[in-house]
């Protein structure tokens, strides 16, 4: 188990906004310039603009139905969209604080319901593209740049704006919001969902615990949420490829890695589908493939064992010999599909390592530190002393489960990335703190998927469409006793599997094709 770091934060601490709470109880703070059921939608959009809400300026207008394209940044490529009313928001909660966020609200046809969507990585932009899909479901919809524009972490000499990205800008956006879906459509949101990947994934945890009245539904995908730990594993796997610069592995031999413990590991499961069931179960040793004599792309030399077995392995403390970070699974080594994918980008191919300005700029304030000085010891007790605000690792979710809200969570078994393990080893301290498996899963489930990498990508299913199920728990009190996910290449639907619910497995029944969901089942682990 990994050594997940939690400081206890303050239960129910409003912090810096509160603009919804204050909403709710306090008549007459919604103010209208000019308002009138007679309005057409243009103008009742216009009008947003004058809506009152504490340190917020905002603007709008009705965008006509076709093709719509943001402008600037990697988002702004045209999609085609029905008509809505865009509202432009920047909250400025403190000082050095600038939050950008915005909320888009179907002209017609809304579903009654809003869905606030996550961020990625640590750069600041509106995640225009899931906002694009939200607005097509009928849900009104929300993002935010977190509070800073870009993936330059130099952001992080500025403390308000590190508290803005962590946790503040999405709880404001969301306040923020509904105060203006409320003002738009005369009554507030019935249901408020959240969804994101990755830092979005960690970001609808960090709404769970640290503002739980915020949404009744939240699906986080692959979250970073122990991002401490994460970032100094990163030192670790690039250190052990890096150091020596015999230990680099190339993208030939990562493919015959990934090859390889498939191929030790893929009948595990008591299925032959190219697929590593259960990593932890994996006892793939990289010495199988040392070189018996010239060094080329079908082996591994000394040097490249060595540093593959560090990165399986994760860093550990020297002084106490504690898991600080789950290693890189078996199977997440290579999947040929570019991108983060695999060990390329994060571990091998990356000039430096990954995310070296978090310990520059958040932690040690001096663009000059050297990360061949980090002592795993002093100098990570240090990070998290300073920097606990930024994980998202608090078990008590007491408040949220009082409140109605539910939680579904799938993870990547093949995630190079953010490891699976990590968000595991915090579910189940969930568990331990809110009473157990059953109890737990009254309103929070988690979903492995063996073979998906990093929100996307992988051998195995890698579309999972996980919303209407949380949509069902939520509204209907049906709790998710499996999502079906799927494989689809080119289109073409070449595979279906269904997820079982944590600590449920899934158990093919031995008959029938082992690509049809329906010859599966979810079992007890015994």
């Amino acid at each position: 188990m990994s050594q997940t770091r939690f400081i206890p934060l303050p239960p129910h601490k409003w912090y810096a906004c509160g603009t919804l709470h204050k909403l709710r109880r306090v008549q007459g703070v919604l103010l209208f310039a000019a308002a009138s059921v007679s309005l057409n939608a243009a103008s009742r959009c216009e009008n947003l603009a004058g809506l009152t809400i504490p340190n917020v300026t905002l603007k709008a207008a009705e965008v006509p139905a076709g093709p719509f394209s943001p402008g600037g940044g990697p988002n702004s490529v045209a999609t085609t969209l029905p008509s809505f009313c865009r509202v432009i928001g920047v909250a400025t909660p403190v000082a050095d604080s600038e939050i950008k966020f915005e909320v888009w609200i179907p002209s017609a046809g809304w579903n009654g319901k809003f869905q606030g969507v996550g961020n990625s990585g640590w750069s600041g932009t509106i995640a225009y593209a899931s906002m694009a899909a939200a607005l097509r479901r009928g849900y009104a919809t929300a993002s935010t740049d977190a509070g800073h524009t870009g993936d330059d972490l130099k952001f992080g000499l500025h403390p308000a704006k590190i508290d803005d990205w962590a946790w503040r800008a999405v709880h404001i956006m969301t306040e923020s919001a509904k105060a203006v879906v409320r003002a738009s459509a005369g009554q507030f949101p019935k249901y408020s969902y959240f969804t994101g990947c990755s830092t979005g994934g960690a970001q609808g945890l960090t709404e769970a615990q640290r503002f739980p009245g915020d949404y009744d539904g939240i699906l986080a995908s692959d979250p970073g949420n122990e991002r401490i730990n994460r970032v100094a594993s990163y030192l670790w796997s690039w250190a052990a490829a890096h150091k020596d610069p015999a230990s680099a592995i190339p993208a030939a031999k990562l493919d015959l890695m990934t090859r390889a413990a498939v191929e030790a590991c893929d009948r595990i499961d008591g299925v032959e589908d190219g697929v590593i069931g259960d990593p932890r179960r994996c006892r793939f040793d990289p010495a199988t493939l040392l070189c018996k004599r010239a060094n080329d792309d079908k082996c591994l030399t000394a040097p490249q064992v060595e540093a593959a077995k560090k990165i399986y392995e994760g860093p550990r403390n020297p002084r106490t010999g504690a898991q600080i970070f789950p290693g890189e699974p078996p199977g997440s080594e290579y999947f040929g599909d570019g991108g983060n994918a695999g060990w390329s980008g994060y571990i091998m191919d990356a000039a430096a390592p990954p995310r070296l300005d978090f310990w520059r700029y958040f932690v040690f304030n001096d663009p000059d530190w050297d990360w061949l000085t980090f002592d795993w010891d002093r100098d990570l007790e240090y990070a998290h002393r300073k920097m606990n605000d930024i994980d998202a690792t608090d078990p008590r979710l007491h408040a949220f489960r009082k409140n109605g809200g539910k939680i579904v969570m799938y993870l990547g078994w093949d995630d190079p990335i953010h490891v699976s393990q990590s968000t595991l080893n915090y579910f189940q301290a969930v568990e331990r703190e809110m009473g157990g498996v059953e109890k737990t899963g009254e309103f929070f489930r988690t979903f492995l998927v063996p073979g998906l990498g990093h929100c996307s990508g992988g051998p195995g299913t890698t579309t999972v469409n996980a919303l209407p199920a949380l949509e069902e728990w939520v509204e209907h009190d049906v709790p998710p006793d499996k999502i079906v996910a799927s494989r689809v290449v080119n289109g073409v639907v070449e595979r279906t599997r269904p997820l079982c619910p944590y600590p449920r497995v899934v158990i093919w029944n031995g008959k029938g094709s082992a690509n049809d969901a329906s010859n599966f089942s979810c079992v007890k682990k015994e």
